[in-house]
This record gives C-alpha cells, structure tokens and sequence, in this order.
C-alpha cells in the first residue's frame, strides 16, 4: 500500500519526487524518503518518520541537486514505523538504494542466508533484504543491474514493485512489478515512474502500465525497455491518462472528503452517461451487451470484494436477485480465496475494487478465472490490474479519490451496480420493459436528488456537535439499506476513531439491543418502503430503552419524526435505488464528527487508500 515515485530527465529530481510524494500520501504515511545521484556522483538517501512534509523539513539544508531519484511514502508492514525503517534501504556497499510496495514472503530464509555470507542488516524491514540481494548478486556474478534484479526476483517470493538506482550508473531506474501497482509516464525528455498516474499527470499524458512478472529498464536519452523475467522483450503498450491536475486538487474544500461528497451529483452523472438513455427507456452496458450469451445463461453470480466495495456488493445481491432472479453469493475476497470455492463456467465473478490492485481482489480473480468462471470487473482506475485481469467490465468514472474514506467510490460503484442488474433483466427479459424503463427514469433523476440532500449540510453539521463525543454507535438498517448501515458505521470508525456497528435492524434483539442506553445514539435508516412499518417498531425498541435515535426518513414522515431525538429527511425515491441517497447524510455525519474531534479525515491512522498487500 506504499507509495512509489521515480524521475529520470533534465529536470530538478527533488521537486518532481516530492510533489509526487504528496500525491501518493494517501497510499501511507508512515514515514518517507528519497534517493538521489548527484552530478558528483553522490548516493544521497534521506529518511523521515511520519508525513511526507517532516522529509522536507530534514532536506532543506541538504544536497538535492540531482536528475534522477526514487522515493517512497510508507504504510509499515514489517517493523514499525522509524527512520531506520522508512524506504529508500541502501546496499550495505552504499552502491544501491532500492523502494518497494508489496510484501516479500519469504524474506527470513534470505536474510538468514545473506547473513550466513556476511551481510549486516540495520532495518527490520522486508525490503532491506531485496537490496542486500540484489547487491550480493551483483557483486558476486559481477554483472549488471539488470541482470542482478532479474537474478534476485526469480528468488523471491510476494508481491513487489520496486524501482533500483545505482551510485556509479546515474542514467539508469530498473524497475519491476508483481501483483502490486507500478506505471511509467513517457514525456518528451523526462521519464516518471509511480504506483498510479498522479505523481505526473501535470507532466505527460502518456502512460505505461507495467505487467505481473515485467522489468522496466529506463535509461536517460534511450528509449523505455521492458522484458520479462526470462529476458525476452515486452511489447511497449502505451496509454493516454484521462485525469487532470483540477481533479488532484481541494478546489476551495478543507479537505479531499468534503470536496468528494460534494462531487457526486457530478461523479453519478459520469456513472450514468451513456449507459442509461433515451430517457431512462434503454440501458447500454457494453461489457453485458458484448458477452449476451454468457449473462443468459448464467446460474450463480458471486461477488468478491473487501472493505466498502463489500458494502455495496451486498446491495448489488439485492439488485441482482430482485431483478434478474439469479442467485447472487457475496464473498469478502480475503476469505474467498482461501474457502476452497467452488466454481464452475456457468457461474460470473464480479470483482469490485476502487482502486483496482486490491491484492484479494485480484487473488480471488485469479482463482475465478483459473477455475473456468467468467470474471466481470467494476473498478475506478482505468489501466489498473484488474480491468487487465478480467473478462470485461465497467469502470465508475467517478474519477481519482483521494480521501482514505471511500465516499464518490462507493455511490458509483452501488450506481454501476444498478446499471448491471437492468442491463441483465433487460437482456434476460426478467423484468417487464415498462418497469426497466420507469427504473431508467429515476435513475437519471438520482444526481439532483443527491444535490438536494446535499443541502443538509449545514443541518448535519449541527448535529454532529451533539454526538461528538459519544462512544459508541449503532448502525441500524432493512434491506436495501442494512448494507448502508455498515457502510455508515465503517465511515465513521476510519475517521473519527468512534467504535460503531452496522446491524440488520431486526438482528438487533439477537444481542446489540443489551448495548443500549442513554450514551450510545443509534442511527437508523428508515425511508418509506416495504419494511417501513417494521423498522418503526425498531425504533420504539430503542426508544423504550431509552436509546437516542438519528434517523434518516423519507420527506414528510411524521410517524418516526414522534419517536426519534432527530431527522434527517431525504427525498423519496424507488426502494432499490436510495441506498445511494441514504448513505449521502451518513457520509457527511462521520465527516463532521471527525472534523469536530480535530482529527485528519483526509488519512486516517493505520490506513491507506488501496490494500495492495495481503
């Protein structure tokens, strides 16, 4: 989950590393560092603890005049987070400085061989190993870089993208990836490497995603080389960025998470755009209309996914079942791969993963694919692993997310959800055309809706005052809208450090009902549907005990508005599309209570935005 940058050009190395290290800090900050090659031929490594801005602190009275350089932002994996232990790690022959994303399984039995011939280790990391053995190679086959990583990666095993200077090569970054992100950006005299196309979106437009089991050789005045593992080259496949600088910018917001909430009437639009037409009459999926007789014949649909793209998973099971009638399985990736899952080629896997290098993810991928299943993958990042890794798909187009908390991600992902299951009722013809086409016509209506609700805002944030500094919460939610409820109590756990659990509301006699009393505030999502009736009698529940009640009711309610200490009202839409609608307020809840707590919702401690280790 490591952040990586690289520059090779004419340009100022250090201005371009750092800059790109602020834009990979929602990746870890743990702690930083950088390495450069001066013109004096110089191997310059600095290291700081903490946020990339302490590393700047410690460079302002170094040497960092330079033309190439690697650098890191760190989520820690092995060994805690300290200077020693913060990438760029160096040869111990101070001739290599090596950073690296991903997690190197068996790195005890090479360190313990490294050892046994000499080497002296100062970190507790994995990474120093790669280094030491990558150096051991070099030195002892007396070959080159190239040839030593190459060596050095057939003996490891884990997940790994790196990048390797050299003190006496200073026109040279050998790079390579396994099962952890790592793109290339090719501008006109100047070459960048990162783990996605942030760092140098303002540079170039142009892009190379690097392949499982490939090795970039980027040399200064030659042109990029890529081969494989076994030295045979790799087809150069050069890609044009859709992203924008205004896109990686506040814009005005105190925050990428307030700026990301804001953003979805817009980012829901790019959802729909093309796919939902005609007014709502006609729903177009290309990744459904170019493979009709596989979404047909179908028997079992299982979604894999971790973290919020789970929570919205669970709503497209509901979507799915609903109106295509197929069963639909919902398996945490994590645990999937490891169950012993049963697949056969009438089933399709639909992988979610915002980021689309979630290592379960792909893991769970992987198995699907081998096993003969159809994948269908739904991510944000467009040239990322799993778009690559599976049969066909859909991107949310909702554009980069920046905030570790997942907000514009998570409406589009329940959004393209939507998409899929009348595309496929269409295609089944499981649901009359009038009812696809009513569906249709509200869809298109959601991103006003969600402008509309937007405008609770200020109503929200005085709320949040009130419950600031409450323990504990209970998430309470029915059908369509228990996924929200976990989702609700996800967000506001990552960022203001609050214990809070989703529950189906029913579930809550089953056990959470002993927590309630007067200091733990329960939220429950109760708009106007078919389990309305029965979630009033959850409130009362609640409210017998002498719990405090936030609710989310459909404008106009009076039945619940008597019962609960507060209101938040949402427009009514159709039952199978307000979980885009109720999670709006839920968002802007914990985004508040953090805020009012001084706490940065921006990166949350512990985490980092893709899990791209296991």
């Amino acid at each position: 989950m490591c952040g990586i940058v690289g520059y090779l050009g004419n340009g100022n190395a250090y201005d371009v590393l750092i800059k790109g290290l602020h834009r990979l800090e929602y990746r870890g900050y743990d702690s930083a560092g950088i390495a450069m090659v001066s013109p004096a031929g110089k191997l310059n490594v600095f290291k700081a603890k903490g946020k990339v801005e302490n590393l700047e602190t410690l460079c302002k009275d170094k040497d960092t005049n330079a033309t190439i350089g690697i650098a890191h932002t760190r989520w820690a994996t092995h060994g805690e987070p300290s200077d020693t232990n913060a990438h760029p790690h160096y040869s111990e022959d101070g001739e290599l400085a090596l950073v690296h994303n991903g997690t190197i399984e068996n790195y005890k039995l090479l360190r313990d061989v490294l050892e046994e011939h000499g080497c002296t280790f100062h970190s507790e990391t994995d990474t120093e190993v790669l280094v030491q053995l990558i150096e051991y190679i070099k030195v002892k086959n007396n070959c080159s870089l190239l040839d030593a990583v190459r060596e050095a990666l057939h003996q490891v095993v884990g997940a790994y993208a790196i990048a390797v200077i050299e003190k006496n090569n200073p026109d040279t970054i050998v790079a390579a990836r396994q099962s952890s992100p790592l793109v290339i950006g090719i501008g006109e005299d100047d070459t960048f490497l990162a783990s996605d196309a942030t760092p140098f979106v303002e540079y170039t437009q142009n892009a190379v995603y690097l392949k499982d089991g490939e090795i970039a050789v980027i040399q200064r005045g030659e042109p990029l080389k890529i081969f494989d593992l076994d030295n045979c080259e790799s087809k150069i496949d050069v890609k044009t960025l859709e992203l924008t600088i205004s896109q990686l910018e506040k814009g005005g917001y105190p925050s990428f998470m307030l700026k990301e909430i804001f953003e979805q009437p817009t980012t829901l639009r790019e959802c729909i755009r093309g796919r939902v037409v005609d007014g709502g009459r006609k729903i177009l999926l290309n990744g459904v209309l170019d493979n009709k007789e596989v979404f047909k014949n179908a028997k079992r649909i299982v979604i894999v996914a971790c973290g919020t793209s789970w929570h919205a998973s669970l709503i497209g099971k509901y979507l799915i079942q609903e109106m295509c009638h197929i069963p639909v399985e919902v398996e945490y990736a994590s645990e999937f791969r490891y169950s012993c899952p049963v697949l056969t080629k009438d089933d399709i896997v639909i992988a979610l993963s915002q980021s689309g290098e979630t290592a379960d993810t792909l893991a769970a991928v992987k198995i699907a694919r081998d096993m003969g299943a159809f994948v269908f993958g739904i991510s944000n990042a467009v040239g990322s692993s799993i778009p690559r890794e599976t049969d066909s798909g859909a991107y949310i187009h909702v554009g980069p997310e920046i905030g570790v908390a997942s907000t514009k991600a998570f409406t589009g992902q329940v959004m393209v959800l939507t998409i899929l299951a009348l595309a496929i009722a269409e295609l089944r013809e499981s649901m009359p055309q009038e009812k696809v086409a009513e569906l249709g016509k509200h869809l298109l209506e959601i991103p006003e809706l969600v402008e509309h609700v937007l405008k609770l805002d200020e109503e929200v944030k005085r709320l949040s005052l009130i419950y600031t500094y409450a323990r504990n919460f209970l998430y309470l939610g029915r059908g369509y809208n228990y996924p929200v409820a976990l989702e609700g109590a996800l967000k506001l756990k990552e960022i203001s450090y609050i214990h809070a659990e989703g529950y189906p509301a029913a579930e809550m006699k089953h056990g959470p009902i002993a927590l309630i009393d007067a200091e733990m505030p329960s939220v429950i999502i109760a708009p106007q549907d078919h389990l309305y009736e029965k979630i009033v009698s959850n409130v009362q529940q609640v409210k017998a005990r002498g719990g405090s009640i936030i609710a989310i009711v459909t404008e106009g309610d009076s039945v619940i508005r008597n019962i609960a200490d507060h209101v938040l009202e949402i427009p009514e839409v159709p039952e199978c599309l307000s979980p885009i609608i109720t999670s709006i307020p839920l968002q802007l809840l914990s985004y508040y209570i953090a805020v009012n707590k001084g706490k940065n919702v921006d990166m949350p401690r512990n985490l980092a935005k893709s899990v791209t280790v296991e």
